[in-house]
């Protein structure tokens, strides 16, 4: 029998429709991932106020072959999912200041992780590639790193340079078959393993542009660009708070985008000036406001 994908979506079926035991079985292992994953089987049975049989049975109807299969597939599960898939709510008062402190402080932590760990020497020579090439591609896929490859690009036109942005997978491959030797390619990616990013880069890579890789150290994108500008920010196992990372992938395309002006010089100047002035005539006149923000 084919191992479940979601165990957790199984088990939480049998608490709504099993019978009197299963639901018993199901509550008990949606309440306590840690205690099922590690008890025996008659612990598990005394413990939900089942028979030993029953607790077998229920492990194989949720899709495993037996009680051991059960219990990695839960193990799997809470090396994922955390450890309380169930969380008694909190007071408001308290639940406030902890996504204020979640949310805040591990921004903050993420950015100072960049400071400290950058090595702006990379970050010079991707400045220089990107200056000097012809034509820039920037490829994420997923939340964060599409979302990267589009704000480089919002970054980098607005200094006159020539680049697009892909998210999708078949237009990566497509445009980096075109590519050339004064194509720069900058690939995002917090895992360094989406596949088609990956390939993308070998691809533009084998008509001889010249590749970065914004992604994790050892990885398969690490592997195949040129330049790696190494990247690491683990989850904290907090499901409900999304990944600090953007925050220190934003500041690496901030100081990407930062150190290519300053490497093209004076000359971007009279685009910004362009664009200010078309906002302008918008009526987006507050000179305090971002440029075409």
């Amino acid at each position: 029998m084919n191992a479940p994908q979601d165990i957790l979506a199984r088990v939480r079926r049998w608490a709504e429709d099993g019978s009197k035991a299963e639901r018993r079985l199901a509550s008990l292992v949606l309440s306590d991932l840690a205690y099922v994953s590690k008890a025996t089987i008659a612990d598990i049975a005394g413990r939900a106020g089942v028979s030993e049989p029953t607790v077998t049975r229920f492990a194989r109807a949720v899709g495993c072959e037996g009680m051991r299969d059960f219990k990695y597939h839960l193990a799997q599960a809470l090396a994922v999912g955390g450890n309380d898939p169930n969380p008694s709510p909190a007071r408001r008062e308290e639940r406030e200041e902890r996504i204020l402190s979640a949310v805040c402080d591990n921004a903050i932590t993420a950015i100072e992780d960049v400071r400290a760990t950058i090595d702006m020497d990379v970050v010079d020579r991707i400045a220089e590639r990107i200056s000097t090439a012809r034509s820039v591609l920037a490829y994420g896929s997923g939340g964060d790193s599409s979302i990267m490859s589009m704000e480089l690009h919002n970054r980098l036109f607005r200094l006159g340079l020539s680049v697009m942005a892909h998210s999708d997978g078949q237009m990566q491959r497509m445009t980096a078959s075109v590519a050339s030797p004064d194509t720069a390619v900058i690939a995002f990616s917090t895992c360094g393993y989406s596949r088609s990013v990956v390939d993308s880069v070998r691809i533009s890579r084998h008509y001889g542009a010249r590749t970065v890789a914004v992604t994790a150290p050892g990885s398969a994108l690490a592997r195949e660009a040129e330049i790696l500008l190494p990247f690491s920010i683990p989850e904290d196992g907090n499901l409900y708070k999304p990944n600090a990372a953007r925050y220190a992938m934003m500041a690496i395309v901030d100081l990407i985008a930062m150190t290519t002006a300053e490497a093209i010089g004076p000359s971007v100047l009279e685009g910004l000036r362009r664009i200010k002035h078309s906002l302008a005539a918008a009526n987006v006149n507050d000179p305090r406001s971002p440029l075409g923000d």
